[in-house]
């Protein structure tokens, strides 16, 4: 039987968050997502990307380089094929993971399979407390402490190691881990690192400029220093060796799964150790990530929880953990 051919839907979408989201490059209130659907008649793959200014993306320009696909996908363009039609980034995400679950409804089999990962575990994710005051973010921390073991904490300003004592103070059990945002300088990068290995972090994200990150190698990492803005694809990761000890892999800058799979399995065979990140987004984008946070030690899948609403189907998230998602909503 000849497949039908497949059809291509594109839409944005803007959720709104439950409170200001912060960090060293500013604040946002909304998430703005662009949702790739390919069906074939009987089935309906979905994926979701976040586009990101920070690479150079818009909304409406990841929606018209999805768009420009329309035709090769109708004329039988697939998965592997995509991954030379466009290159790293979210506009490949949102396709790469809409196949991803086209193949697994069309195959009766989870999208975990098919990646040759046997099962998927619930696994403790960080839940994000944004850059503000000492004040705030120790407010912020202590009541998150509560139901969220792991905090991953926003810093990247004048002042930070105010903020790590102050959030210590509030949450003393917690695990913590940093995100600086590329906020730190070659200048303050020893004394706020010693200030994380002073009050125990357990890994710092990203701390210098990824144009600017050469000071890593330098110098001595007394807490693990994990690449984000400086780490995108397998082909980035060879200029991280000697500066970075871990690599946050994302799906929006990989430009999906099939990437960040290839990705994860490099960045360990070179020696580093995986995070698994995501972007603020909603449980969509979160549930193929859910397949590389198998191979992480660190977990940051927190998105869907700083929105005001997430879509049906969402991911249950409960004592600190994050389950594996229902077909319902991808995979």
């Amino acid at each position: 039987m000849i497949p039908s051919p497949l059809h291509l839907r594109v839409r944005t979408e803007t959720w709104p968050l439950a409170k200001a989201f912060t960090i060293s490059r500013g604040a946002k209130t909304e998430a703005h997502v662009v949702v790739a659907e390919l069906t074939d008649g009987c089935h309906t793959g979905r994926g979701e990307c976040v586009p990101y200014p920070r690479y150079g993306e818009t909304v409406e320009e990841v929606a018209t380089a999805i768009e420009a696909l329309r035709e090769a996908i109708a004329d039988g363009l697939d998965r592997l094929g995509l991954q030379q039609a466009l290159p790293a980034g979210a506009a490949r995400n949102a396709l790469d993971c809409a196949f991803w679950d086209l193949e697994a409804k069309r195959s009766k089999r989870p999208a975990h399979e098919l990646a040759g990962i046997p099962t998927l575990r619930p696994l403790r994710t960080a839940y994000t407390i944004s850059l503000g005051t000492p004040e705030a973010m120790a407010e912020a921390a202590g009541k998150a402490a509560a139901t969220w073991p792991l905090l991953k904490i926003k810093l990247g300003a004048d002042g930070d190691p105010a903020r790590l004592a102050a959030v210590r103070r509030a949450a003393p059990a917690a695990e913590l881990i940093v995100d600086a945002n590329e906020g730190w300088t070659a200048e303050n990068l020893a004394e706020n690192l010693a200030a994380c290995a002073r009050y125990g972090v357990t890994l710092v994200e990203q701390p210098l400029p990824a144009a600017q990150d050469d000071a890593l190698a330098t110098i001595p990492h007394p807490v693990p220093v994990c690449a984000d803005e400086s780490a995108h694809d397998s082909g980035s990761l060879a200029r991280l060796a000697g500066k970075y000890d871990a690599v946050n892999v994302k799906l929006d800058k990989t430009g999906g799964l099939t990437e960040a799979l290839a990705m994860a399995d490099r960045a360990l065979q070179m020696g580093f150790f995986l995070m698994a990140g995501c972007m603020v987004s909603t449980s969509l984008a979160i549930a193929p990530a859910l397949l590389i946070a198998q191979k992480a030690r660190v977990v940051d899948l927190d998105g869907p929880l700083l929105l005001a609403k997430d879509r049906p189907h969402g991911l249950r998230y409960k004592d600190g953990l994050v389950y594996p998602a229902v077909a319902e909503l991808w995979g």
